[in-house]
């Protein structure tokens, strides 16, 4: 087995890395702080502090955590240094942010998808790229990349989209990661939304902190998002988290999702609850008509509630994680589902994970784009700060 060797650059990056990392977590911090934190001595961290400055990564921050700093020196990441874009691909809305590397939002839009298929949603992704750049008046040079959160699975081998969603015609089979990197000219990362909603529960939502978690989103369709040991788990063929195949042969019985509420709805001769007069309903009437007392729509309502348990209940039994996250249309009715839910999971199982909803709610995919594209960047931009430095 070949050993790598912590040769006194590599320690020296690894050093500068890991401050890096406390000043972007902890800002404004001072060295002393940066040194209890991560174990390095104040020498050290002086050093790498010094680096830092030269490559533009680190400044000296004009107020401490509380205020005015009164000639103590703190320390914060230089925001302009590197900017991501961060695109969620929806069925109805395309969603787009940059932020800096601070991890400040700079220009923030949505775009509504009228009936849209794949090479729509390319133009539409190239305007809202331009637009978002000067909406936050940033050079063009600082964009990092661009992290694109698409409802489908992206084939770990290839990049290609399988199993996409049908409100986006065109998208299967397609590289889609690549033709979006051609058009706008700079580096283009692809992930399943679902996956990336739950790294934006765990950079900046309801999961923050926690190791081992799912993100089950119940809207148009279900999805599940993994996380282990603190990375998303994608699987062999990135398919991970498909969590209707793992109910195959009772799919139809088990379905949550807005068409599975809306058979509910068929199949137990809901009349509209006074607001709507003739199927298909939408579920979103069958949640209002529930808050209002509806019978017939609050047994729909319990009948979901249970669909939701069936799903988190292999998951946890396989993976046995500490926190599922409710998001979606559906799953974000949590006045109604919740306190379901945990009961049949208590009945259910010896160790029923908690369950809580997304705390970023229609966000959480591009949370989770930015976050992804945040990592990337600092690690780009170090890496070249450092090189142009040594050159």
């Amino acid at each position: 087995m070949d050993v790598v060797r912590a040769t006194p650059p590599l320690l020296k990056h690894l050093n500068e890395r890991t401050v890096l990392e406390a000043i972007r977590a902890g800002a404004p911090i001072s060295r002393a702080e940066i040194s209890r934190r991560v174990g390095i001595s104040k020498p050290t961290v002086s050093l790498a502090l010094r680096s830092l400055e030269d490559a533009g990564l680190v400044r000296e921050a004009l107020q401490g955590p509380g205020g005015p700093s009164y000639g103590a020196l703190f320390f914060e990441p230089v925001p302009d240094a590197a900017f991501v874009l961060g695109l969620d691909l929806g069925s109805r809305f395309l969603r787009g942010a940059v932020v800096d590397l601070a991890g400040r939002i700079r220009a923030r839009q949505d775009v509504e998808l009228r009936g849209s298929d794949a090479d729509g949603a390319i133009r539409a992704i190239t305007e809202l790229h331009a637009a978002l750049i000067d909406g936050a008046a940033l050079p063009v040079d600082r964009l990092d990349g661009v992290v694109l959160g698409v409802p489908g699975v992206v084939e770990a081998a290839t990049g290609t989209l399988r199993l996409t969603t049908p409100w986006i015609a065109g998208l299967e089979g397609r590289s889609f990661g690549a033709e979006i990197q051609d058009r706008l000219g700079i580096p283009v990362s692809v992930d399943n939304d679902i996956n990336l909603a739950a790294v934006g529960e765990r950079w900046a939502g309801v999961a923050r902190g926690v190791d081992d978690f799912a993100f089950l989103s119940i809207g148009t369709g279900t999805g599940l998002g993994l996380v282990l040991d603190g990375e998303v788990h994608r699987g062999n063929h990135g398919a991970a988290g498909e969590i209707d195949w793992a109910l195959i042969g009772i799919a139809d019985s088990v379905d949550p999702s807005a068409d599975g509420v809306a058979a509910l709805a068929d199949e137990l001769g809901w009349d509209g609850g006074g607001m709507v007069s003739s199927p298909p309903y939408d579920a979103r009437d069958v949640f209002i008509a529930a808050r209002r007392g509806d019978e017939v729509a609050r047994r729909i309502v319990d009948r979901t509630a249970r669909r939701i348990a069936a799903h988190i209940a292999p998951v946890a039994a396989v993976a046995d994680p500490a926190l599922v996250v409710l998001g979606g249309g559906i799953g974000m009715n949590g006045d109604l589902l919740l306190e379901p839910v945990r009961a049949l999971l208590r009945e259910w199982l010896p160790y029923p994970p908690r369950v809580e909803l997304s705390s970023l709610g229609e966000s959480a995919v591009l949370m989770g784009a930015v976050a992804t594209g945040l990592q990337s960047a600092l690690d780009n931009v170090f890496v070249n700060r450092s090189s142009a430095l040594r050159a």
